[in-house]
């Protein structure tokens, strides 16, 4: 067994995925082993503020935590947190100091942009303390749909046809985007955010009136939009975990209750979407999933965990969807669901992470020099 550690737990952030966080992250706390690490819970309010907070695990997944820690940020006169340094600063203090490297492990209970798209993880590497998840550039390229997707042709991974826009292509020319999809992709397809995760702004286009309206909704959400062509199969996803040796976990399959594998049919326990784990396919397909999981993983350098979604259509054939690297933690999520259907029960996971983070850091450490003028 690993000696305890701090654990510097941060949720919420400002991406439209902040709830998703919170009902993460109220999972993760209690999942820590609280005996053997010290466990330190920061939350990020959506206007951008950090705040300590110091009670108990149930209120972070409602949300009520943002009270109970302004009204202790008010009594206890915390450092300013309105600039990167007092940032850093809180970060410095919430570990007990820069001394304190070694001993310390941030958990980014993160989703969406400023959360996993390597803006965060930067942070981290400037305050240089070891951190769960990807680095910054994994993240970054994860997190965007279009340039994974030019990494995945690159390592020839079979994937869907697809076309990256931005809003100022769109604006204006609607009628010369929906021209070029219809002829490269057709109808119906899916229209995406290109820095979003959990389905948020992902709209289905059937024909060019609604078209527009995806375009536009998806805009709301980020600069850059990608278009991908619909693919008839089953929804596949694997969980990925390891630094430089990753291993994949068993298949799983979405079977979704709506038109597509939504927003709310991902996090909401009134949903008809179920899940079957492992998925009812051949052990050589699953391998093969498994195979290109790995592959992805690879491909962006990725580090500590990942979940790598595909499609399985009627054919046999595996194309592989995206991935994301800070996957949901939440009861209900795939990726602890998927581990623990491996072997590894939730709380091992995350162990498993902390570790992982550690290791990372000691292998990507940068000797640094000041040269005289």
């Amino acid at each position: 067994m690993t000696k305890g550690k701090k654990i510097i737990l941060l949720f919420g952030g400002q991406s439209s995925e902040h709830e998703i966080s919170l009902k993460s992250a109220g999972c993760v706390v209690k999942n820590i082993d609280a005996g053997k690490h010290d466990i330190v819970m920061i939350g990020i309010t959506r206007d951008g503020r950090w705040l300590n907070y110091r009670g108990s695990p149930d209120k972070i997944a409602d949300g009520s935590w943002e009270k109970d820690a302004l009204k202790q940020s008010r009594e206890s006169s915390p450092v300013r947190d309105e600039n990167t340094n007092s940032v850093l600063e809180m970060i410095n203090n919430a570990a007990g100091g820069k001394s304190e490297t070694e001993k310390t492990v941030i958990f980014p209970v993160l989703h969406g942009v400023n959360g996993e798209d390597g803006t965060i993880q930067g942070l981290f590497e400037l305050a240089g303390f070891p951190y769960v998840g990807c680095g910054v550039l994994s993240s970054s390229i994860g997190m965007d749909k279009g340039f994974a997707k030019i990494v995945f042709g690159r390592e020839k991974i079979p994937q869907g046809k697809y076309i990256v826009m931005n809003r100022k292509n769109i604006s204006g020319k609607i009628s010369d985007i929906a021209a070029k999809i219809r002829g490269e992709l057709g109808y119906p397809c899916f229209i995406k955010p290109c820095n979003a995760g959990s389905s948020v702004g992902v709209g289905k286009a059937e024909n060019e009136s609604k078209l527009e309206t995806c375009l536009i909704h998806a805009m709301q959400y980020d600069r850059r939009i990608i278009a991908e062509e619909f693919i008839k199969g089953r929804e596949m996803e694997c969980a990925v975990l390891g630094n430089d040796a990753p291993r994949a976990s068993v298949v799983g399959e979405i079977i979704p209750g709506s038109d597509f594998y939504d927003y709310n049919a991902k996090y909401s326990s009134k949903s008809r979407s179920r899940v079957a784990i492992p998925a009812d396919i051949p052990e050589k397909t699953a391998g093969k999933i498994r195979k290109y999981a790995i592959k992805a993983f690879k491909a962006l350098d990725c580090s500590g965990l990942s979940r790598v979604d595909f499609f399985l259509r009627d054919n046999g054939d595996v194309l592989i969807n995206e991935i994301n690297t800070m996957p949901g933690f939440t009861d209900i999520s795939m990726y602890p669901k998927l581990w623990e259907a491996s072997g590894i029960s939730y709380q091992n996971l995350i162990e498993k992470l902390i570790e992982l983070a550690s290791e990372r850091h000691r292998e990507t450490f940068r000797a640094t020099c000041s040269h005289k003028k």
